[in-house]
């Protein structure tokens, strides 16, 4: 894993693992990291991290019909 360095204003009242959730979310919404991938990152399961995604604004569901239909085809 990779480690960055973000300089965050002081007015931004969010903890780290706030931050990590909210970054390892985004990623897993664009398809950049699975769920599992995006979960590693955030120290959590993948079964926490998928009940988390809520709070931060993104949907477990695919965005597209075609992807839900693979999503369904895939569990």
């Amino acid at each position: 894993m990779r480690t960055i360095r973000i300089n965050i204003p002081d007015i931004v009242d969010l903890k780290d693992y706030d931050l990590t959730m909210i970054i390892a979310a985004k990623l897993y919404e664009d398809g950049i990291l699975s769920a599992g991938q995006a979960a590693e990152m955030t120290g959590l399961s993948k079964r926490a991290f998928i009940e988390l995604l809520g709070k931060y604004g993104v949907s477990v569901f695919s965005k597209s019909l075609s992807e839900l239909h693979s999503d369904i085809s895939n569990a």
